[in-house]
């Protein structure tokens, strides 16, 4: 990658659960807003990512008889004991080294990416160093690490790299791991910040991006392969996604499922229990229905139920989605 112009950014506040705290647009206190890779993680297949960790803790515990032990002596209720033993053996069956590799890889690439010198690297990584060289000369990147922020959805996140290929900006992601699993998360995220805005978190300042909104990049660099590719991310697919994640979040959150039956007071013979009513959308959870809306009926009927709460935005939203379901 060549004639780089790089800006390094401040680190951003968090509170105790590791959430970024964000000034709101109008000003006033900060508060926290979900990282983007939570957000979107509720659509997330983790099937195979939870049976990897259950090997990795019984490869970790045969290899260390002293976890074993430990894990003996702990009560059942000692949960913050055993999740720790847990992640000790983890380590011992060395499942965290891919993620260290990973995140390594990450900075020295960053390094050369601003043009600084690499230092000393492990004969086996040269070759990825290399291969990542090579293969994204013909990319120019115009920012690196960039923490940015999506205020109707109340996230937030950082970026790998924002480049330009052909012409066009689009949001990279470097991905030292297999891409053959959570494509659909990655979607998501680079969708999610293709609509962001850089973040400035010392005044609080956003810069609105110019960037593709319908593809993104992978630059897929599995370590210690010596090899590096580029492919193309449906991010337009992603974004209807995000919507549907928020879909989820929204449900997973209520509270009024369920309620305790009074049998001293049955209800008469003659009265049936009331219609539950139809849910209420507002915001963001109205624009995520709109997009996710079915038919154009369904899109209809929440025209009728919430008009009264219609912005311009959610009228855009509607003619598209009609547009999409008549076509």
């Amino acid at each position: 990658m060549t004639d780089t112009i790089i800006t390094v950014d401040t680190e951003v506040g968090r509170d105790r659960w590791g959430r970024p705290l964000i000034t709101p647009p109008d000003g006033g206190k900060p508060v926290p807003y979900t990282r983007v890779t939570t957000y979107v993680g509720c659509l997330e297949d983790t099937y195979n990512l939870s049976r990897w960790q259950q090997r990795m803790v019984a490869l970790g515990l045969s290899q260390r008889p002293d976890l074993m032990l430990a894990v003996s002596s702990t009560d059942p209720d000692e949960k913050k004991k055993l999740d720790n033993l847990t992640e000790q053996a983890i380590e011992a069956a060395k499942g965290t080294a891919a993620a260290t590799i990973g995140t390594a890889l990450h900075a020295l690439t960053e390094r050369m990416d601003r043009g600084e010198e690499v230092g000393v690297v492990p004969e086996a990584y040269l070759a990825d160093l290399a291969a990542y060289q090579a293969t994204t000369a013909t990319l120019a990147v115009e920012s690196i690490e960039t923490f940015g922020v999506l205020d109707d959805l109340k996230v937030a996140g950082t970026w790998d790299r924002i480049v330009t290929f052909n012409g066009q900006s689009y949001i990279a992601d470097i991905k030292t791991g297999s891409i053959e699993w959570g494509t659909g998360k990655i979607a998501m995220q680079l969708a999610a910040y293709s609509r962001a805005q850089k973040y400035d978190p010392k005044t609080g300042q956003r810069t609105p991006l110019n960037v593709d909104q319908d593809k993104a990049i992978i630059i897929h660099l599995p370590a210690g392969q010596g090899k590096c590719d580029l492919h193309w991310v449906d991010i337009k697919s992603g974004w209807e996604a995000v919507h549907l994640a928020g879909q989820v979040r929204a449900w997973r959150a209520r509270k009024n499922l369920i309620a305790p039956i009074d049998t001293q007071q049955p209800l008469p013979v003659s009265e049936a229990p009331s219609q539950a009513p139809a849910a209420t959308y507002t915001g963001a959870a109205l624009l995520a229905a709109i997009n996710t809306a079915p038919t154009v009926i369904e899109l209809e009927s929440l025209w009728a139920d919430h008009h009264h709460v219609f912005t311009a935005d959610h009228v855009e939203a509607a003619k598209q989605r009609k547009q999409t379901l008549s076509a």
